[in-house]
């Protein structure tokens, strides 16, 4: 499992290097024929990431709900975050791929409960810790593909 968390924080480090330089107004901008914008894909793949390994394992989301609940699937932003709020959801974006390391290392994570949502939308299976961490691996990567297309329009 530690091989797939250290994936997901290069994969994480990668895409914020290629929001260097973008305007706090380019994140936040939902472009013509988009459902959304870049610093909304960046929440949702923290609130993804605290769903599929804390909540499955019956645990609470180590972020706080202003970091969660807006980010979760079929939400769409509201409004336009602030500085500071965009800087907390970068270093977010980073500290909670450190925190579920150390929570794997302490486990925490010895119950966890089957997604059949993710088997319908998807085909795939997600039983336990390692599958979600699998999972993450795809579903970050779809979601990256979707910030560097969001990059070239704002």
């Amino acid at each position: 499992m530690t091989e797939r968390i250290e994936k997901l924080k290069s994969l994480r480090l990668f895409l914020l290097r290629q929001l260097e330089g973008l305007a706090d107004e380019q994140l936040n901008r939902v472009p013509a024929s988009f459902n959304n914008n870049i610093a909304w894909n960046l929440g949702h793949l923290i609130c993804a990431q605290q769903s599929l390994c804390y909540g499955r394992a019956g645990l609470p989301p180590v972020v706080a709900d202003e970091y969660f609940s807006p980010y979760l699937p079929t939400t769409k932003p509201t409004r336009a975050l602030s500085n500071p709020e965009l800087t907390m959801l970068k270093e977010l974006f980073i500290s909670t791929i450190d925190q579920l390391a150390t929570d794997v290392a302490a486990g925490l994570f010895g119950q966890y409960t089957s997604s059949a949502m993710l088997q319908q939308l998807y085909g795939v299976k997600v039983d336990n810790l390692a599958d979600a961490l699998s999972f993450l691996l795809y579903h970050e990567g779809l979601h990256a593909g979707y910030v560097l297309s969001l990059k070239h329009v704002v």
